[in-house]
């Protein structure tokens, strides 16, 4: 039998696998494709994911290949967000074409051992309290697997989502837009323009192509047919005055802003991540990253389940944690998708408002920065417990002083073995502390050293306990040092173990 199996070999599924092999769980990715889509709807990576990819020693053949925008932006607006003053070591997002980050991301699961058989369909499943049963369509016919688990990420018409019964509640779609990615021959000097005729935006891809996506205000609530380059070149015209010499399309397409989440992320041993959890309108590029996110998230749950190491309701707390997320992802691309698709004056003043507030009032640009960047995200903390106000925060790159006061480890560098980290910020290598790792908890790994540089927020904190995702477990600001060790062994014990 299977350990886990996974309907889908796009960006989503191929890191979920690598995260459940790097967890040591066996893996097998079903991919209805037999080679990978050339074209790439989403581009944008964002800091957060970066940061992820970081975390597991994978970010380098991301930043060679994309180009580095230290801006973003809000439902297309013509101010930016600066995402210079990020508390990272990636205050940027990457243009890089989803083709490539899949590519990319296939070599990484390969080389983790991860199994993918394409021309392979999940065509339905059954399951039962021991396991899931699937049954494939694959080149040499159908045939079953049986497995532990199943994860949909096989997009937002996902067949598991629909086989296990899972509901997709929300809107269709009322308004429509419209992308391509093209030769110019005159680039603009501004890369959005929006007025009562429609809105456009135009940004470099690597290899000197450009994506050209825009709605026009004669045609927005009208479901397209099939778009062609001279209807595009007419619908810019009408909008920006020009069509910037755009020629040599790649790639035509159309889109809606069909908002909808799945109920539910867990049903018993099926589980759903990426666009089979939610789909929405493509404002800004999260939808990519956030089921990267999803997948950081599940991984190491959904190994520990397999092993039979995870402590009382850890895989019950991906849903509990990332549907949250999702309802919020949500919230976020309706706002920008009103303010990008109607083009009536009060909608006009509107976004004049909006560029004004983020152009001179600093902490509501950091603020919007902050979220597209996929920093805001913070899990709550168990019911009724009493926890650090840091708890369930995404952790930044904390700096560690090595021997002699000379720069040690990054905590991004200590998550790439997909371990909890225990950091003692006392620096007092040697103690009990640095024992438990070598105790009861051998997975656990832990780090003796105080900061480097100036954080307030970390300041009077004494110890902590880090997720593999990245996120905050457990901290401590006690200074007796064996009521600092009890409590972290408590901590250690409950989540780690």
């Amino acid at each position: 039998m299977e350990q886990v199996v996974i309907a889908g070999g796009g960006p989503v599924g191929l890191w979920l696998a690598a995260e459940l092999r790097l967890h040591g769980a066996s893996v097998t990715v079903l991919e209805t494709r037999m080679e990978p889509d050339p074209h790439s709807r989403a581009l944008a990576v964002h800091p957060r994911t970066l940061e992820l990819f970081d975390c597991r020693g994978v970010v380098e053949p991301f930043l060679s290949e994309g180009l580095r925008m230290p801006s973003g932006h809000f439902a297309a607006l013509p101010s930016r967000l600066d995402f210079s003053g990020l508390d990272t070591p990636f205050p940027f997002s990457l243009a890089l074409p989803q083709a490539r980050t899949e590519a990319l991301l296939a070599e990484h699961a390969r080389s983790v051992g991860v199994r993918l058989l394409r021309g392979h369909r999940v065509a339905g499943l059954t399951q039962d309290a021991e396991a899931v049963t699937v049954d494939v369509d694959g080149p040499d016919g159908r045939y079953r697997l049986r497995t532990a688990y199943l994860v949909g990420c096989d997009g937002v018409r996902s067949t598991v989502r629909e086989a296990a019964g899972i509901a997709f509640p929300g809107s269709p779609a009322t308004v429509w837009a419209w992308m391509a990615d093209v030769l110019l021959d005159e680039p603009p000097q501004q890369a959005s323009v929006g007025n009562e005729h429609g809105a456009v935006m135009v940004f470099p891809l690597p290899g000197g192509t450009y994506r050209v996506v825009g709605n026009d205000a004669a045609s927005v609530r009208i479901r397209p047919g099939t778009l062609t380059i001279e209807a595009l070149r007419a619908k810019v015209r009408s909008i920006a005055g020009t069509d910037y010499g755009m020629r040599e399309p790649s790639w035509l397409s159309s889109f809606g802003n069909g908002t909808r989440q799945a109920a539910e992320y867990r049903k018993g041993r099926v589980l759903l991540a990426g666009d089979a959890a939610h789909m929405h309108f493509p404002s800004g590029g999260p939808g990519l990253n956030v089921g990267l996110q999803d997948a950081f998230n599940l991984g190491w749950k959904l190994a520990r389940t397999v092993a039979d190491t995870a402590p009382a309701g850890l895989l019950d707390s991906y849903h509990a944690e990332r549907h949250p997320v999702g309802v919020e992802l949500l919230r976020i691309t309706r706002a920008q998708t009103a303010l990008m698709t109607d083009h009536t004056p009060e909608t006009l003043a509107l976004r004049s408002l909006f560029s004004e507030l983020i152009s001179e009032v600093d902490d509501f640009s950091a603020e919007l920065a902050v979220r597209t960047a996929g920093f805001a995200v913070a899990y709550p903390a168990p019911e009724g417990t009493v926890a650090h106000p840091l708890v369930g925060s995404r952790v930044p790159d904390l700096a560690l002083a090595g021997p002699a006061g000379a720069q040690g480890p990054r905590l991004f560098t200590l998550l790439r073995p997909g371990h909890h980290v225990l950091l003692d910020l006392t620096g007092r290598a040697g103690t009990a502390l640095s024992s438990l790792a070598r105790t009861s908890h051998p997975g656990l790994a832990v780090h003796s050293a105080p900061l480097v540089g100036r954080r307030s927020e970390w300041q009077a904190v004494t110890a902590a306990l880090v997720r593999p995702d990245g996120h905050l477990a457990w901290a401590s600001e006690l200074r007796d040092h064996s009521a600092l060790v009890e409590a972290a062994r408590r901590a250690v014990t409950a989540t780690a173990a």
